[in-house]
């Protein structure tokens, strides 16, 4: 069977949109048909989806599934088949809980290739803007192993813990990032709109007005003529960075530089550190060979520098060499990642020690952000305090100074 879309009226002159799963096209439209809808548009979702990539938007229109709704996927998938249900029953009945169309239509062409009799492994390879290459992996290794259910249990534990700690630093950038706009905000309707009327007000004097004042006045006059420019300007640099950064050796380049900026690079080390101790511990806990495991968990570092330092990890434990030594050489990776892979490997646990190294620096990465936040939320707030008080102190200079003129 494969997945169709269909457009189709119902009795009322309604339409409707969906996806249903049938051998072909005429069998969707008797289907349509026995539940009292008219079919408008039946088209297969593997061969629309091949159309739509046509041309040079082919990345843009392929199938692709957010972390949320992955980790939902995953978890289901966990449940109905450790339920001992049919594979090609359990995508079925996952689909039909699928929340929007499009995925629906993904996870039953998914079911599409089981049923023909490949592998659940090859089945998402077909898609992998949607499913990483360590999803499928783990997948491929549970499959060979006779252990799929206790597989998927793991990734959907792995998913759900990526998906909770993505949304928990993106809550807590929220209201520095919401503070940050309404500063920016209310400033410029401030230099904008009110402190042109105010100066207004000195526009007949003709004593020299303070400093501060004349500033205030220049400033005023700039945001309000010449503000689009800075616009243009910072939507050109990021226009430029991106077309700088395309080039791979100009890439790795910047990100040898972030590794070199202090704070930053601590940032920066311990998220991709512990995203690869999380990758390959529970590659390796479920049964995929370390070599393969570390090839796979290089690809999920987004730091080029790091991603090249993962490969000479690989190809120094391939020739015959330990994996904590081969950490320490790229003199990259957290020196309390590699004692604790020396005690996995010398105890024979290096799967618990590295799922225990990798939660080590995601709490110490939270605490780092949570005091980072912590600084960031108060110094906002004196930061828009100082520039209103400039503001109203650049007001009220000129009216002091006329005071003491009349007096």
């Amino acid at each position: 069977m494969s997945a169709f879309n269909f457009r189709a009226l119902d009795a009322g002159g309604k339409l409707i949109k969906g996806v249903i799963e049938a051998d072909s096209e005429r069998q969707v439209r008797t289907q349509l048909r026995a539940r009292d809808l008219k079919p408008v548009e039946v088209i297969a979702s593997a061969s629309s989806n091949r159309e739509k990539a046509v041309g040079g938007w082919r990345g843009l229109f392929k199938p692709r599934i957010s972390q949320s709704d992955l980790a939902m996927l995953t978890r289901q998938l966990a449940t109905l088949i450790q339920s001992n249900m049919p594979l090609d029953e359990a995508i079925s009945a996952a689909a039909q809980q699928a929340r929007r169309p499009k995925i629906k239509a993904l996870i039953l062409q998914v079911r599409s290739r089981v049923v023909e009799g490949h592998t659940l492994a090859y089945a998402l390879g077909d898609f992998p803007q949607a499913f990483n290459e360590m999803y499928r992996a783990m997948v491929r290794a549970g499959e060979t192993a006779g252990f799929l259910g206790t597989v998927m249990e793991r990734l959907a534990d792995y998913t759900e813990n990526r998906q909770y700690t993505q949304q928990k630093v993106k809550m807590a950038m929220a209201y520095p990032f919401i503070l940050m706009l309404v500063a920016v905000g209310v400033i410029s309707l401030l230099m904008i709109f009110v402190v042109p009327q105010l100066v207004g007000l000195f526009s007949h004097t003709k004593t020299q007005l303070p400093l501060l004042t004349r500033g205030l006045i220049s400033a005023s006059y700039f945001f309000s003529h010449y503000l689009w420019i800075v616009g243009v300007a910072l939507v050109v640099l990021i226009v430029a960075v991106r077309r700088f950064l395309r080039d791979p050796k100009r890439r790795r380049l910047w990100h040898r530089t972030l590794l070199r900026v202090p704070f930053i690079s601590g940032l920066l080390t311990a998220m991709d550190t512990a995203r690869f101790a999380s990758t390959l511990s529970i590659l390796t806990s479920s049964g995929v060979p370390l070599l393969e495991g570390l090839r796979i968990a290089g690809e999920v570092l987004s730091n080029m520098e790091l991603r090249e330092a993962s490969r000479d990890v690989a190809n120094s434990v391939q020739e015959g060499g330990s994996l904590n030594r081969a950490l320490a050489k790229t003199e990259l990776f957290p020196p309390m990642m590699v004692h604790m892979v020396a005690s996995g490997e010398a105890s024979g646990e290096l799967e618990a020690m590295l799922s225990r190294s990798a939660l080590n620096q995601e709490r110490e990465l939270e605490m780092t952000l949570g005091g980072l936040l912590a600084i960031m939320e108060p110094a906002m707030v004196v930061f828009m305090a100082a520039i209103v008080g400039t503001i109203v102190l650049a007001i009220l200079l000129p009216i002091i100074e006329m005071n003491k003129l009349v007096a």
